[in-house]
């Protein structure tokens, strides 16, 4: 009985250390004080998605509309309060940092800090997460989707 215990907990640890996300993130600080916070949904991205790519002129918008179409959330945190900076910050390097996220970019700049991860495989991104730390403002922004690796490296080289 005691081993069953044992492996019971283990069990239920396992499984709360990856339940955390962009969602529980978001949640955690979407009511905190100096922060706003906008969630996209799923429904969101497919009602974009199935706007005709001929109803845009601008050919940087239609550029996003294979990117946007494979998205199915989005989570952003904007914070001016220094507590909330400092946990925000924490929990995300900490959530992160678990393994299964990739950091793609870092930049340390003058200050400020910027951090790119991803989560998925030389094919396909199913999770993108941006933190940004100025020491005044932090920013997390947690994508969720099917991104097709070629669309991203095809954006990215294209703002270049």
């Amino acid at each position: 009985m005691k081993k069953i215990s044992i492996i019971a907990a283990f069990i239920l640890l396992t499984i709360s250390a990856f339940a955390q996300s962009g969602k529980s993130v978001y949640e955690k600080y979407s009511d905190a004080p100096g922060t706003s916070a906008v969630y996209i949904s799923p429904a969101m991205f497919r009602l974009i998605g199935n706007i005709p790519d001929s109803s845009f002129d601008d050919e940087d918008i239609a550029m996003f509309l294979p990117l946007i179409k494979s998205l199915e959330g989005m989570y952003v945190i904007e914070s001016t309060d220094k507590a909330s900076n400092q946990g925000l910050c924490a929990d995300v390097d900490k959530f992160v940092g678990k393994g299964a996220y990739t950091l793609l970019m870092e930049v340390k700049d003058d200050g400020e800090l910027v951090k790119i991860y991803t989560l998925g495989d030389d094919k396909l991104v199913s999770s993108l997460i941006v933190l940004t730390d100025d020491g005044t403002d932090c920013t997390f922004i947690s994508i969720d989707g099917k991104i097709a690796m070629d669309d991203l490296q095809e954006l990215i080289s294209s703002q270049m």
